[in-house]
């Protein structure tokens, strides 16, 4: 599953540096995580980053409605690492 930025944001730019993917972006008043870049940082970290450093409970979350196993979040972080 790809990771979500709920309407909680409070647009602070704390976890697009820290996106291994630069699946994070700048969105109209709030950041959004592009699905097909982001991995939760399986092949890069331990646990997502963005959740780490984000300064608001609860702000970035799993985004259940896109249901994906650690093997396939481990082949997508190698595919965008392959392309460079």
């Amino acid at each position: 599953m790809a990771m979500t930025i709920n309407d909680s944001c409070i647009n602070c730019g704390a976890c697009e540096p820290e996106c291994p993917n630069k699946a994070i972006s700048e969105g109209s008043g709030a950041y959004q995580v592009d699905p097909e870049h982001c991995t939760e940082c399986v092949g890069a970290h331990d646990q997502p980053k963005c959740v780490e450093v984000c300064p608001v409970d609860d702000c970035v979350v799993v985004n259940a409605a896109r249901p994906e196993t650690k093997e396939q979040l481990q082949a997508r972080y190698e595919r965008l690492r392959a392309a460079g």
